[in-house]
């Protein structure tokens, strides 16, 4: 939600307990128009210090703590706080009808740094501007202010594990019953493969992912993979012969990259504005450097029981793989594959462009992939 909402946000006071924040009571501030111009809703009766030395801290990807320098012989006259919060890029959008008529987050004054805290409003991995003018209501109920600060740049968190970790939840509820495969698979243009053969040393090379999934997703800019699939054809229990990557496969025994010194890591749930969902999973080799980057930051699953990916060894010894039927499995490996450990073939299929999902972006909308902060 843009920044011109942030009449319904929320500011809450420092806790020793983040649990027992409690949220603060907001006035809302109403524009009085007259002839097209703001009226002047107060009479600035005494002076009031700037917000000096503007400090953000505690930043996640729906909150963050700010704190200024305060005369403390001041402190008993102001009674609020007027918060100026905006996307970085809309900044000079929505400007303030008059210096001293807040638009923006009203808050009760209250011992500082406080919380700012709010999903609706505040989205993970965006840059934000923020400006503080303080107040003091009089008792005409009009208020007196300052001028404002500084502005002060910042930009949100990502996703903490607790966020994964409600969109894997969300995930699993859908996911459906699993599926046996043999195989991990990769389309691309015949040219790609050629550019491994002739430059890269015959070896298909991670890159950085792109921006495609949840807003918040840790993976998206940062992780380096390659990403493969493995969804099968409920009739035939083998990879769709179609694909919106191009003409030609790369096919690689499962056991190749899952092995029982790969450990798996839920990455994202999302879905592009159709009946499609994806899952985001990651296959790192143990002590890799992806394994190193999403041990901190991602929920593990456990490889032998869980509702997307397994790897199952049975009593005869044989390995048995399985995929989740009712969403689409994007795997995100963490390594260097050579091209001999599988096999480079053409597809007969079709390459249907309106499945890509290069950068696609997630429908805020949905029900079904979203959690309750940022989108």
């Amino acid at each position: 939600m843009e920044a011109a909402s942030l009449a319904h946000g929320v500011a809450s006071p420092l806790s020793p307990r983040e649990g027992m924040i409690k949220n603060l009571s907001l006035e809302s501030l109403q524009l009085c128009e007259r002839d097209g111009k703001a009226e002047d809703p107060g009479v600035v009766g005494m002076e009031l210090p700037v917000a000096r030395n503007i400090k953000i801290s505690n930043i996640t990807c729906d909150s963050f703590k700010i704190c200024w320098d305060m005369d403390p012989h001041t402190t008993e006259k102001i009674t609020h706080y007027f918060i100026d919060l905006n996307k970085k890029e809309n900044k000079n959008s929505n400007k303030f009808k008059h210096k001293d008529v807040p638009t923006k987050l009203v808050a009760k004054a209250v011992p500082l740094p406080m919380t700012v805290r709010g999903h609706w409003f505040l989205s993970p991995r965006t840059e934000y501007t923020v400006a503080v003018q303080i107040a003091s209501k009089q008792t005409d109920g009009d208020y007196a202010v300052s001028e404002w600060s500084d502005i002060v740049e910042f930009c949100t968190a990502d996703y903490s594990s607790v966020h994964l970790t409600q969109l894997l939840q969300k995930a699993e509820v859908i996911a459906g019953r699993m599926l046996k495969f043999s195989v991990f698979y990769r389309n691309q243009h015949e040219e790609y493969f050629q550019h491994c053969r002739d430059v890269l040393g015959g070896r298909m090379m991670p890159s950085v992912k792109d921006n495609s999934g949840s807003h918040g997703s840790p993976l998206s800019g940062k992780l380096e993979g390659i990403f493969f699939s493995c969804n099968t054809e409920f009739n035939t229990g083998e990879p769709p012969q179609d694909s919106p990557y191009g003409r030609f496969r790369f096919q690689i025994p499962a056991e190749v990259l899952f092995t029982p010194d790969t450990r798996l890591y839920f990455g994202d749930f999302y879905c592009m504005y159709t009946a499609y969902h994806y899952v985001i999973l990651v296959l790192a080799p143990r002590g890799s450097r992806g394994d190193l980057y999403c041990r901190d930051r991602l929920p593990e699953l456990d490889v032998t029981n869980n509702r997307f990916l397994t790897r199952v060894c049975g009593e005869d010894g044989r390995v048995v793989f399985q995929h989740a039927q009712d969403v689409i499995l994007e795997l995100i490996y963490t390594e260097p594959v050579p091209l001999a450990q599988g096999t480079v073939s053409q597809i007969s299929g079709h390459q249907l462009m309106s499945l890509s999902t290069v950068n696609a972006k997630k429908d805020p909308s949905c029900k079904t992939c979203n959690i309750s902060v940022g989108r």
